[in-house]
């Protein structure tokens, strides 16, 4: 599995979310809103694409205040988008590799974690949240900007827990300090709970967890008393735990079930996942039996 269960089966199911839901009986959705839910950027961005003329309705240069009714024709520097793709979304977890960015575009040439995602016909993949560029682990993408959103505002407090390995001496004292707060340029900071994760001496591993996602602040945390990290490793994002049949740089698109658990976690209405291709079913099931044998193998160790 790759989601807890601990969420109840599940609420209703609407066509799309409440941003970006698109309904014949009412006046529309605005223009900016739907684009950015089908996931071609913000919504400041798409009104300045508005304004710069790049987008039309039915034939005719869109202007900001439109709204957007299904049936209705919408083009991109003259690329059609298909307004039904706004009530079904795609969702996939990725094995972030270290030596990889969480940007589309990098002056320096590196390579970013789009390049392995697969290819979509209309709309763009929105990573929710970011990882450092020497940070490996789970990161989640999907097609729903209201969704990225939500997940990714302080107000839902997601739970970010991470494998750490640090280099440096750590006492009793120095973790309690680190759980009860310390004072950094950008503010307070503290891991909700630390675990030992193996180790010994000067070399160490932790498990902790944050309620938060400010940037490299679990390394400035560790930094703050006098210890580096050497490796890091998100493991879970809320209910979503990273499988361990999933190999750096792989992603696994997550069937309905796990995405109403994430919909559950960002506080929206579920939505339904677009239909798989059939290659990608069959990866769904590679990996489902990949994960099968390595619990059989657990269990046989075990006993």
């Amino acid at each position: 599995m790759t989601l807890a269960n601990s969420y109840p089966t599940m609420v209703k199911k609407t066509t799309a979310s409440v941003d970006g839901e698109i309904d014949v009986n009412d006046k529309g959705q605005k223009l900016q809103k739907v684009l950015a839910n089908l996931g071609w950027g913000s919504r400041r961005k798409m009104e300045h694409w508005i304004e710069e003329g790049r987008v039309t309705l039915d034939g005719i240069v869109a202007r900001l205040g439109d709204r957007v009714r299904a049936g209705q024709s919408l083009r991109l520097d003259g690329k059609r988008i298909e307004l039904k793709d706004a009530a079904q979304v795609r969702v996939l977890i990725y094995h972030k590799p270290e030596r990889e960015i969480c940007s589309r575009d990098d002056p320096e040439n590196r390579k970013t974690v789009f390049e392995r995602l697969p290819k979509l016909k209309t709309g763009r993949w929105i990573s929710v949240g970011r990882l450092d560029f020497n940070t490996s682990g789970v990161l989640l993408f999907t097609t729903d900007g209201a969704l990225a959103n939500a997940l990714m505002h302080p107000s839902n407090a997601i739970e970010r827990e991470y494998l750490v390995r640090v280099n440096g001496r750590v006492d009793d004292a120095m973790l309690e300090r680190l759980q009860s707060g310390v004072e950094l340029k950008d503010g307070l900071a503290r891991f909700s709970d630390i675990q030992e994760g193996g180790g010994e001496g000067t070399n160490r591993f932790f498990y902790v967890v944050l309620m938060g996602g400010r940037n490299r602040e679990v390394r400035r945390l560790w930094e703050s008393q006098g210890c580096t990290v050497s490796r890091l490793k998100r493991v879970r994002f809320g209910e979503v735990f990273l499988p361990s049949k999933l190999k750096k740089g792989q992603w696994l698109e997550l069937p309905q079930r796990d995405v109403d658990v994430i919909y559950y976690m960002a506080g929206l209405p579920v939505r339904e996942i677009a239909p798989l291709s059939k290659k990608d079913q069959e990866r769904r099931r590679r990996f489902a039996k990949k994960g099968q044998r390595a619990a059989d193998r657990r269990c046989r160790r075990s006993g």
